[in-house]
Order: structure tokens, then C-alpha cells, then sequence
């Protein structure tokens, strides 16, 4: 039986636009927020940081935490050759750029990641972006709260 991995990514918001990883597979170009796999020992925070730092090449703010996802690969359209009994939690914090801090190539980019980019939140339902499902709660008007925890989304 597989583990389950914890992972963390951040929500990063500036003029209505937020900052992706810009990935690239046989498909084509797709964006996702940045973040990854929690290391033993190191707290859920820290991995976002050094995550964000490896991706985008930027220090970050760990904000509120505002989604939980579930990730079972067997359910989904794979953006890589991901195996189908891999399980994922993500963790979904909001996060800010410390003060002059800007993306840049970062430390130790993901093995289909090509850059990064901002892309404008009205935008982010035109690309292939993972998991869209999300961006219909960041992007939302609702008066309503939002859920916290997603489900198993795509």
C-alpha cells in the first residue's frame, strides 16, 4: 500500500494576477501554483518557503491557509508520468512576496518546469492550468465562505 505525501502551495496575488509555475509536457504548456513535498522534520510552512524558492526564485510570506485538496492520481488526467497509486495532500496557503522580491529562474526548478509566470485571474479558465477547479474559489464573487477542504478535484 502507497503513502500518502503532504504537500504545500501557495496562492500568490498581485493586481489581479497570480503567480504560476510554467511547466511544459507533450501536451503543451501548463501552469500550476508553485510549492511541493514536505520534507521529515520541517514544518509545513518551511517546505512552502523553500518550495517557493526552489520554483520561483523568491522568498515568501506564509499567510492564512485557504484550501485542502486531495489529489488521487487515478482519478485524473496526469500532466506527467505520475504512477496511479499516488496520493497526494495539498496543503493551499496564501502567500505574498517578502518586499523586493520579484520570480526569477529558481534553485532547483521541477523536472517540466520552464519559468514562471503571472497570469491575470480572468484568464486562468483559457489555459491548461492544474487543478482548475481551484480557480473558480480564487476567483470567486461569492458572498458565501468558501470550503476549505476541496475533496479529491482536478
Amino acid at each position: 500500500m502507497g503513502k500518502v505525501r503532504v504537500s504545500a502551495k501557495a496562492i500568490i496575488i498581485r493586481d489581479g494576477k497570480v503567480l504560476l509555475t510554467k511547466n511544459q509536457d507533450s501536451e503543451g504548456i501548463y501552469y500550476m501554483l508553485p510549492g511541493g513535498g514536505q520534507e521529515n522534520g520541517e514544518r509545513i510552512d518551511q517546505a512552502l518557503q523553500r518550495e517557493c524558492l526552489e520554483e520561483i526564485g523568491a522568498h515568501i510570506q506564509v499567510k492564512e491557509l485557504g484550501f485542502v485538496r486531495d489529489y488521487i492520481a487515478r482519478n485524473h488526467q496526469k500532466t506527467t508520468e505520475i504512477p496511479d497509486q499516488f496520493h497526494q495532500i495539498e496543503l493551499i496557503f496564501y502567500a505574498e512576496l517578502l518586499p523586493n522580491e520579484e520570480p526569477r529562474p529558481g534553485t532547483s526548478m521541477d523536472n517540466s518546469q520552464i519559468g514562471s509566470a503571472w497570469l491575470d485571474l480572468d484568464k486562468t479558465n483559457e489555459v491548461r492550468i492544474y487543478p482548475k477547479e481551484l480557480f473558480s474559489y480564487i476567483c470567486s464573487d461569492s458572498i458565501k465562505p468558501l470550503p476549505v477542504y476541496l475533496g479529491d478535484i482536478n
